[in-house]
């Protein structure tokens, strides 16, 4: 067993090297079994939509540095992608597709691709490619629903609190607190100044999760790989056997 503590030496990578035919034999099997692979069972199908997000930068901070902004695009990107995942978001795409539980939802089926300012992909997975695309579009559309109605509420709630700062009787007003603790119960946290809007929510596009091409690539870079164990390891044998 002293064999295979034993590392490789020059000849071994130079058999390794000689060994051509075995490279070109081994890429085109291991092609043809990422091919079958690929058809005997096929990734799942996977739709995407697109909504473009707007943080309006340049009136949220109109006189802020760099630094300032990137902070600022960092803390909102992250709301909104707390709202693209939060239960409300989730249960109207569960409602609107069926048969959909949240859980299932959240565990793998729905992804959200890169979040930032510009186009958000909202991507599905599934066998059935209508309920992918249906699953994409329902999710990105839900998001894009519930942003605005934070945004709407951002606003009055921005509108309240200058009346209030504004107000010359500073006697308190029951009525005027009463509506801001109702919207704050509402409230998303988010900025005003987003707006979002849906750019691909219909006809979208529909591929597999994973190309040919990646099963292919994987077929004949394992069998290449198991294939040079073997040489190195069958070389070795005989070496070890021919010095007895």
């Amino acid at each position: 067993m002293r064999w295979l503590l034993t590392p490789p030496s020059s000849e071994d990578f130079a058999r390794l090297l000689k060994a051509w035919r075995f490279w070109v034999l081994g890429s085109l099997v291991g092609a043809l079994i990422g091919t079958a692979a690929y058809y005997l069972f096929p990734p799942a199908y996977r739709g995407q939509a697109t909504v473009v997000v707007d943080f309006n930068l340049e009136q949220a901070w109109p006189q802020e540095t760099d630094r300032q902004l990137f902070y600022y695009l960092e803390r909102e990107t992250r709301k909104l992608v707390e709202v693209a995942w939060s239960d409300a978001t989730m249960e109207i795409v569960a409602t609107k597709v069926g048969d959909v539980p949240v859980g299932e939802l959240r565990s793998g089926k729905l992804l959200l691709s890169q979040p930032g300012e510009g186009g958000w992909h909202f991507w599905a997975d599934d066998e059935d490619p209508a309920r992918a695309a249906k699953l994409a579009a329902t999710w990105a559309e839900a998001f894009g629903e519930q942003v605005q109605s934070g945004v709407s509420v951002a606003v009055q709630l921005a509108d309240l609190y200058t009346l209030m700062e504004t107000q010359t009787n500073f006697q308190p007003d029951n009525t005027l607190e009463g509506k801001i603790q109702e919207l704050e119960g509402k409230s998303l946290g988010i900025s005003p100044y987003i707006q979002v809007s849906a750019s691909q929510t219909r006809n979208i596009p529909i591929h597999r999760k994973i190309g040919m091409g990646t099963y292919i690539l994987a077929g004949g870079m394992i069998t290449l790989v198991f294939g040079a164990f073997w040489i190195f390891f069958t070389g070795s044998k005989e070496i070890s056997h021919a010095a007895k």
